[in-house]
């Protein structure tokens, strides 16, 4: 082959080369266009489909709405009067209120923008407000009714003067019932739409406590308002709450808490002018009290009045006052004792506890809780027991004695920051609280005759055969315990009432003997310890006897006399306090 047949061999091959090499990357050109054309059409179509899924999905909810509003009953419960159904929607209700402890069937028909009529007292309604303070409301709910929630949204929103609500915040706690998703959205889009209303969602349930901190943490107004989701409030409630704070940043109020009824949602009071504050137990629960004597002057004038603690689901707390004060124990879980936990730290860390006479709010008491709480724990008890660690120095004996499981058990976690909390903010100790704030307190080891279990020579101790605190019920005999345990702890008071924490001994029939609410009605209850043993009642004029009572059985008064069945020897007694 010539040398010029080699040089067009070889020049052909490279021409080749280079077609086949452009021939693939105009191939993979033109695929890559390809693909994107697809994709372009394909993200066309996803983005098509979602728009007309949700368009669809509006609509559904549009129907839904519309029949929801259409079995509406104009003016039913208007002004708070009781509402009823008739027919097979009156035993629908009966049903739901004993399943949920609620008439759901009910709320549903009440109007969600309902008026309630005016429960203030008459002086609130000369006083002048004119707050610059601006309100967040937050309202954390679990599977509650659907109307409930938005009653309490509309109540808020038509009750509380524009320019005073910063937003409303609804913070969804992990809710399972399809109604309070995409039904609830879609209201809120279309009927709130001009309203400041926000609703943030926790993919699972974190409870009370975590809900409210991320609801709080989402909020800018001036003040925090919390409100549980079962809540209407009342002409003129925001105002005295925000004029307050702006008066004094530290103090933290609560309004009055009027009673919505759970069968016919009338909303019912105890009169202008009759109301409670906070107290506690010593076992950790929240219980009304009456207005301390210091405050009955301020009750009368309808001025705030000084609250030793709070019940926790409705108050009112200047926004960086309530994190620089430590807004709550973040490692408290679920539910319970945070009210008492926040009560304590408010008065002992500089602040100030008040009720607002002025503000009333109704609040839906249901019977029972209509769901259960995360991993079924005792989250109340555990979260007590911390706050028992943290802020009640040695009182803290008491709550133990209550739960005794408790008082070394790792599952109340880590204390170390809130104990730092505490020293960081140069809190006071628990009898600072005992002796200024809540002076009526009784202490069971406190300023007493006698204390501590009360035997008779047979080995048998007063016993309250486990009555509940809030009951009545009779004084009885047990076998003593080898450890003093809550049931056999007996004082004798230096007022001379044979007591427990709240209950007092008294003598009914002119025998028979029981425990009842101590009332400080000095004849009735009031009882005389002498040296010997004997527990002499002057109203009857009889004395303490175990004669011829069988174990856990109420015990009776019986003619004094020298016997071995009136015979009652205290763990503890001060010798200089008993008579002869």
């Amino acid at each position: 082959m010539s040398s010029f047949s080699r040089k067009m061999l070889l020049k052909y091959v490279r021409l080749r080369r280079v077609y086949i090499k452009l021939f693939f990357a105009v191939s993979i050109l033109l695929f890559i266009i390809l693909v994107f054309f697809l994709n372009f059409d394909i993200d066309e179509q996803l983005k098509h489909n979602k728009q007309e899924l949700s368009t669809n999905l509006s609509a559904m909810y549009e129907i839904q709405l519309k029949d929801y509003e259409n079995r509406i009953i104009p003016h039913l419960g208007e002004n708070g009067d009781p509402a009823y159904l008739e027919g097979s929607d009156a035993k629908e209700g009966e049903k739901a209120l004993k399943k949920i402890a609620l008439n759901s069937v009910l709320s549903d028909r009440i109007p969600l923008n309902r008026r309630l009529r005016d429960p203030r007292n008459k002086k609130c309604r000369l006083f002048s407000y004119d707050p610059k303070l601006q309100a967040s409301i937050i309202v954390i709910f679990y599977n509650e009714q659907f109307s409930v929630i938005l009653r309490t949204v509309w109540s808020s929103i038509l009750q509380t003067p524009k320019h005073l609500l910063k937003e409303i915040i609804l913070v969804d706690d992990g809710s399972t019932e399809s109604s309070l998703h995409g039904l609830l959205d879609h209201y809120l889009a279309t009927r709130l739409s001009d309203h400041p209303v926000k609703l943030v969602r926790i993919p699972k349930r974190v409870g009370l406590i975590r809900a409210r901190l991320e609801g709080a943490r989402k909020a800018v107004g001036d003040v925090l308002i919390f409100l549980d989701a079962h809540c209407e409030t009342t002409v003129g409630w925001a105002e005295p709450l925000l004029q307050r704070i702006e008066e004094d940043r530290t103090v933290v109020l609560v309004p009055l808490i009027d009673v919505i009824e759970a069968d016919t949602f009338a909303y019912s009071t105890d009169g202008e002018s009759s109301f409670q504050v906070g107290g506690f137990s010593w076992s950790g629960h929240f219980t009304w009290i009456d207005v301390q004597p210091s405050e009955v002057e301020a009750k009368k004038a309808v001025k705030p009045v000084r609250s030793p603690t709070m019940a926790g689901g409705l108050f009112a707390i200047n926004r960086k006052f309530f994190w620089e004060i430590g807004s709550y124990d973040e490692q408290m879980d679920g539910w319970g004792g945070e009210n008492l936990e926040m009560s304590f730290r408010i008065w002992q860390c500089g602040g100030r506890l008040e009720t607002i006479p002025c503000s009333r709010v109704g609040h839906i008491f249901r019977a029972f809780h209509p769901y259960t709480f995360p991993d079924n724990k005792d989250t109340h008890g555990i979260n007590t027991a911390r706050l028992a660690h943290v802020w009640m120095d040695s009182y803290k004996r008491f709550f133990f004695m209550h739960q005794p499981s408790l008082e070394n058990n790792p599952i109340v976690g880590d204390l170390t920051h809130r104990k730092q909390l505490r020293q960081k903010l140069r809190c006071k100790d628990f009898k600072w609280y005992l002796d200024n704030i809540y002076p009526e307190k009784f202490v069971p080891d406190e300023n007493v005759q006698a204390y501590g279990q009360a035997r008779t020579p047979f080995d048998m101790c007063l016993d309250d055969l486990q009555l509940p605190e809030d009951r009545a019920g009779p004084l009885g005999l047990y076998q003593c315990h080898p450890r003093l345990e809550i049931s056999q702890f007996f004082s004798m008071s230096a007022r001379g009432e044979l007591r427990k924490e709240n209950v007092c001994a008294e003598v009914f029939n002119d025998r028979d003997v029981q425990l009842t609410e101590c009332h400080g009605h000095r004849r009735e209850q009031y009882w005389i310890l002498y040296r010997n043993g004997t527990i002499h009642h002057p109203s009857s004029g009889k004395c303490l006897s175990n004669e011829n009572v069988s174990m856990s059985h109420g015990l009776k008064v019986d003619t004094c006399r020298e016997t071995v069945y009136q015979r009652w020897k205290f763990d503890h007694v001060n010798m200089t306090a008993v008579l002869v």
